[in-house]
């Protein structure tokens, strides 16, 4: 089988795209500290052992609970939902403190918006988190949908949300480019039939996008929008 070929950021998408999806942590803002933080303080309280904030690049993407597990060593498992409780207490307090939107978001945000495109949000992150962050930061919102983690509905990379949006704003997936810097986000585009596009200023890095599926790898916010 010929290897995946993933395609520069000057290589526009050859398909009609009329929408665009994003990942919120490690896409739109660096969160990175503050989930750290409060993920480390969490530990800190239950006598467990804490982390580098680097380390945390490879523990988020899948969820609060599945990032509190990956934090713990393999003898604390019992520990995890207490430390997703005090996680989500101090995070709750402490969500903004260091969190900032990553260089030409805002600026890429408002090309696409000016182009016409419908945007939506879809994160891993509980769904109050996640409205409550792009309320602090995008105001008024220009994203049509912003969903988060929901019960009853399973996370990335399973694509059943991402295809809901969809639905919702009438836009078939094959007109949809995604937005991710993890494979989770790569995977999920991948069976909803949107259009992977790794980011490269997020948590992960290029071997692991190109691995798990990207179309397209960009390497700075702007070059979004000369694939379209």
């Amino acid at each position: 089988m010929a290897p995946h070929r993933v395609l520069e950021y000057h290589a526009p998408v050859k398909h009609d795209i009329r929408a665009v999806l994003f990942d919120l942590d490690g896409t739109l803002a660096d969160s990175l500290a503050d989930l750290a933080n409060a993920t480390n303080w969490a530990l800190a309280q239950l006598g467990c052992p804490t982390h580098p904030a680097a380390s945390y690049r490879y523990f988020v993407g899948d969820g609060a609970r599945e990032l509190c597990a990956r934090a713990l060593s393999a003898n604390k498992q019992n520990l995890v939902d207490e430390t997703l409780r005090l996680m989500r207490e101090r995070y709750d307090a402490h969500c903004f403190d260091l969190t900032k939107l990553y260089p030409g978001i805002p600026e890429l945000i408002s090309a696409l918006v000016k182009r016409r495109y419908r945007l939506a949000v879809l994160s891993n992150k509980p769904d109050v988190f996640t409205k409550r962050m792009i309320g602090h930061y995008f105001n008024p919102s220009p994203f049509a949908v912003v969903r988060g983690q929901l019960p009853n509905v399973p996370l990335k990379p399973d694509p059943t949300a991402a295809l809901q949006i969809a639905q919702e704003l009438g836009v078939p997936p094959a007109q949809w480019l995604y937005l991710g810097d993890t494979n989770t986000d790569m995977r999920t585009a991948l069976a909803a039939g949107m259009h992977p596009v790794g980011v490269l200023w997020g948590f992960r890095d290029r071997e692991e996008l190109a691995a798990s599926g990207a179309e397209h790898i960009v390497a700075k916010p702007e070059e979004v929008l000369a694939l379209l």
